[in-house]
């Protein structure tokens, strides 16, 4: 799969079917300007419309300070109220397309995630963070509030009370802290985070594709309901995955004692 040359972001593909995408802007601690936004919404829509080999995603900073430091203050100065909105939508945008991406999207938070930064991560389907990194959603330290998704997908990692805490209060927590409250997965020593973050990606790619992307949406969309109606989408979408060769391959390989070759059909 090839993407334009952005200015924003660096994108490789690592192995056959992981792809890792970087916020490059790391003279300004990887800050989320507008241009960030209108590439990093190109990236999410590219892989969402085809995806073509790419299986999984590792989201991740440039250098070794800070995976995003929330909103470009220096672009924002200035603005006009219209410009300001204008602005935000893209990144509306962005962090819904990243949402809803089909593929797994992994965050390996290699330094500190403030504001849009955190919301960038927490709009992830989990998040890998190193033991230095520290965390915070400070936008009321600004008079604003989250807007990437921070007040819900906070809440829903972290519980309602948590997430009231730590927004009103504009908190700085670490990743110790993050672990134990279940905003990340796994504390990772320094310079180790993206590695991980990719053994996980890989072993994730290794699985059926159509059977992960199936999982992922019904854990998504089923916990925004009530249990007998998430799982009623759950057995939808696991109907689907029946008359799939991957369905086939998989049992197949099984009883053949020998490593399913999946192909995503």
């Amino acid at each position: 799969m090839t993407f334009p040359a952005y200015e924003t972001l660096s994108v490789r593909q690592e192995g056959e079917h992981a792809l890792v995408v970087t916020l490059n802007r790391p003279e300004v601690l990887n800050a989320l300007n507008t241009l960030m936004g209108r590439e990093t919404l190109d990236v999410w829509t590219r892989l969402t419309a085809e995806p073509g080999s790419i299986r999984c995603v590792v989201l991740t900073g440039a250098g070794n300070r800070a995976f995003c430091s929330g909103g470009d203050l220096k672009e924002r100065d200035g603005m006009t109220d219209a410009e300001w909105r204008s602005q935000h939508e893209i990144f509306e945008r962005s962090f819904m397309a990243l949402m809803e991406c089909p593929l797994p999207v992994l965050a390996a938070v290699n330094g500190h995630a403030f504001g849009g930064g955190l919301e960038m991560a927490l709009a992830c389907d989990f998040i890998y963070a190193e033991k230095q990194a520290r965390f915070a959603l400070s936008e009321t330290r600004l008079g604003i509030m989250p807007g990437g998704g921070g007040t819900q997908n906070l809440a829903r990692a972290v519980g309602e009370r948590r997430a009231k805490e730590l927004i009103l209060a504009a908190t700085v927590f670490g990743t110790d802290d993050a672990v134990a409250w279940g905003l990340v997965n796994r504390e990772c020593e320094s310079g180790q985070v993206l590695g991980i973050a990719l053994r996980a990606a890989q072993a994730i790619s290794d699985n059926a594709p159509l059977a992960v992307r199936q999982a992922k949406k019904s854990i998504h969309y089923g916990l925004q309901t009530d249990l007998l109606t998430g799982y009623r989408f759950e057995i939808e979408a696991y109907n689907r995955l029946v008359s799939t060769d991957d369905r086939r391959e998989g049992v197949a390989a099984f009883h053949q004692k020998r490593k399913p070759v999946f192909r995503g059909s």
